[in-house]
């Protein structure tokens, strides 16, 4: 039975490992990210709720005083 020949496992990883960091840095490389990241005001999100316009109550029955 032939000896299994390793001589080429250590360029075939290497050259694998290579490969795969430049393709993880291409696939990076296509996302667009702001230069300067800031927290966004949270009042300049929130939209308003046609039922927000209106001040309603609502009575819940152990609220309403004793009879």
């Amino acid at each position: 039975m032939p000896q299994l020949d390793t001589s080429t496992w250590f360029i075939t990883t290497l050259s694998m490992v290579l490969a795969l960091f430049i393709v993880f840095q291409l696939k990076i490389l296509k996302y667009n990210y702001s230069e300067t990241p800031g927290l966004k005001s949270s009042l300049s999100l929130k939209k308003t709720m046609p039922w927000e316009k209106k001040w309603t109550k609502i009575y819940l029955p152990l609220l309403l005083p004793q009879q």
